[in-house]
């Protein structure tokens, strides 16, 4: 027998927690973990736009980081689960630091703000970037309304946000594309 993927559970706009709890597919936690779930597919895209073993093993880490948030931010935080759902770890957030820290060794110094583009990995990286920041937006707003979100997915998503503008001045050097300065207009 084949497993089916519709449920038809949602035709009416509701779906449910992990935890069993019914919320509408509106509601902010839904939108919280569906935008890590949209990052998460656009780092797929990105990595797949760039030929490089270690940040593409990096990026591969940072993929199971963000099922790990995702399934954090579709729990009921109210709601014994079943499951047993991994823990996002302070040492997650410090790894990324290493990453930076890393790859800034083989980068010029800014000396201005920078345009994304200048390659399609490149502009990948920073839209993903994009939806990280998005992605933390929620979870802040959600920290805001007293909704409860673990304080260390707030923080792995500030970092991962860094780490992926640091990785898309990275991608650019590798390719040997110069960054594009921004000029602005006096």
């Amino acid at each position: 027998m084949t497993y089916k993927i519709y449920t038809k559970t949602g035709d009416l706009g509701k779906t449910s927690l992990i935890g069993g709890t019914k919320v509408a597919k509106s509601h902010i936690r839904i939108e919280s973990y569906g935008t890590v779930d949209e990052l998460n597919s656009y780092l797929g895209l990105a990595n797949d736009a760039f030929a490089n073993l270690g940040s593409n093993q990096q990026v591969k880490e940072i993929q199971d980081r963000l099922f790990t948030i995702g399934s954090s931010l579709a729990c009921d935080p109210d709601k014994e689960t079943k499951l047993k759902i991994p823990d996002l770890r302070e040492s997650d957030v410090i790894k990324l630091e290493e990453y930076m820290d890393d790859m800034n060794t083989e980068l010029p110094e800014m000396k201005s703000f920078i345009l994304p583009g200048g390659a399609v990995a490149v502009s990948h990286f920073h839209v993903a970037r994009c939806i990280c920041r998005r992605a933390e937006r929620i979870c802040v707003h959600m920290q805001e309304e007293s909704i409860f979100v673990d304080p260390l997915v707030i923080k792995y998503l500030n970092r991962l946000s860094d780490y992926l503008f640091v990785l898309a001045r990275y991608v650019a050097h590798i390719l040997g594309v110069s960054e594009i300065p921004w000029k602005p207009r006096v």
